[in-house]
């Protein structure tokens, strides 16, 4: 039994590149989560870092501010000049903003301590305003010397207030830059982790790239050998004009799943044969390798094209293990001196006649092979000077433009009846068109043989009418 392999180059070469693909994203991701990892970090150091220059800017008002409200009130009491007391309350009425500030900040970064410590610089504050400030400025002749005493306590308490908020202010200025620092460092080290990682991944990738790479240049050596051994090919035949042309949909591949024969079978009989195997590559060369010459040896048996139908349909399912490999197929013999074509077709539809004046289609006898047992009609049809038999697999028929509409049957018959008489030129024409009508990008092979009837035979031989004859 023929085994065919499941995993197929263009399958393995997919999953070479969704793996690529997949650890080049992996590399992105990291990339991009890293920078925004970085980012993020900078910025909330940042924020953090302006909001305590904010804080340490407040108390430094609040510093000015109590140096000048003890200045106005020296100069008043020294004075009496009613100017210094204006002075006073226009300073003394920007403290509250800046204490707002400074309270503000502190509270966002949770320094209790420090609020604390504000809460005791507001209330040494309040008691200068009343217990110095106020009674200085109702009544300037107090004792000053007293007063000064009870002032310098109280802004001793205010200073060293102000020096645990602005040494506490630092020392959490340093914790938001170590902090920092250490999300930075790492997101860095994540990063050579995962680089790492990708590094490791990719040498595993490009090992199995080059052994994949190796198999496949395996393959394509023995998929070539396979190609000069078992190339589709014709031989001369009297009377006849013969020529072919093989469009590959992936240029990859030296064979495919299309075969095409004309083989001698006699002095005047001719074997013509078209196949489309369900499969590319090297299994698709030995099927139709297998194909060939299996019915070239029925064909020497028995030279009824309904009878090699049927013979080769039998070996095919008892050697092929693989039901989802089926072939269509069209054998003819082919009479040189008297012009008449016997044939039989399993399935294959892309067969026709071009004469004078018209184009017509060979029918189809019978199912595709490979699917079930059943008997082959075969079907004669007699051919005069300058006829042509132009044969071809799916890859014409199914040709689709650029909105997706296939050529079919119809257009085919078209496309021949304006080709050129010529067989092997009319052969790569329709192959030109095909691609054409693709833009270059057939999604099947496409095989075409042409024999045209070159001269009538010197055989003195029946010649009716041009029609079809049935027989079993």
């Amino acid at each position: 039994m023929i085994r065919l392999p499941r995993l197929s180059a263009p399958m393995v070469r997919s999953a070479g590149t969704l793996t690529a693909a997949t650890i080049l994203l992996f590399a992105l991701i990291i990339a991009v989560v890293g920078g925004l990892n970085t980012r993020r970090a900078v910025n909330s150091s940042f924020a953090e870092q302006s909001a305590i220059g904010t804080a340490q800017l407040a108390l430094e008002h609040m510093l000015r501010i109590q140096l000048d409200e003890q200045n106005y009130i020296r100069a008043y009491v020294i004075t009496k000049d009613p100017s210094d007391i204006d002075s006073y309350r226009v300073t003394a009425s920007t403290f509250g903003a800046a204490h707002a500030e400074l309270e503000r900040v502190l509270e966002q970064e949770h320094l209790t301590d420090a609020l604390a410590a504000l809460r005791g610089y507001d209330s040494a504050h309040e008691r200068w305003q009343s217990q110095v400030a106020e009674p200085l400025l109702n009544r300037p002749q107090l004792d000053a010397a007293t007063l000064e005493i009870v002032s310098k306590n109280l802004v001793g308490i205010e200073s060293d207030a102000a020096h645990f908020i602005e040494a506490r202010m630092e020392l959490k200025n340093r914790e938001v830059l170590d902090a920092t620092q250490g999300r930075i460092n790492e997101t860095i080290f994540q990063g050579i982790a995962a680089l790492i990682i990708f590094g490791f991944l990719s040498i595993l990738f490009f090992g199995w790239r080059s052994r994949l790479n190796a198999a496949l240049e395996s393959e394509r050596v023995t998929t070539q050998t396979l190609q000069r051994a078992f190339r589709s090919e014709h031989v001369p035949l009297p009377n006849c004009e013969i020529g072919s042309a093989y469009g590959a949909a992936n240029a990859e591949f030296a064979v495919g799943g299309d075969v095409f024969d004309v083989h001698r079978l006699s002095d005047r009989l001719g074997l013509i044969l078209i196949a489309d195997v369900s499969g590319k590559g090297v299994d698709a060369a030995v099927l139709t390798a297998f194909i060939k010459f299996t019915i070239r040896g029925i064909a020497l048996r028995r030279r009824d094209p309904g009878f090699i139908l049927q013979e080769f349909n039998r070996a095919f399912r008892s050697t092929v293990d693989n039901p989802n490999i089926f072939v269509s197929m069209f054998v003819g013999i082919l009479d040189t001196w008297s012009m008449r074509l016997d044939y039989a077709s399993g399935g294959h539809e892309i067969a026709f006649v071009r004469r004078a004046a018209s184009v017509e289609q060979l029918a189809v006898t019978g199912p595709i092979l490979g699917v079930m047992e059943e008997p082959f009609e075969a079907r004669t049809v007699y051919l005069e000077h300058g006829d042509t038999i132009v044969l071809s697999t799916d890859g014409l028929t199914e040709s689709r433009d650029a909105k997706g509409v296939l050529l079919e049957a119809s257009g085919a018959m078209e496309w021949i009846r304006s080709a050129p008489e010529a067989p092997t030129e009319l052969a790569r024409s329709l192959i030109e068109r095909a691609r054409a009508r693709t833009r270059a990008t057939m999604r099947d092979d496409c095989a075409v043989l042409a024999i045209r009837i070159a001269r009538p035979s010197e055989i003195e031989a029946p010649q009716p009418s041009p029609q079809v004859q049935t027989h079993v």
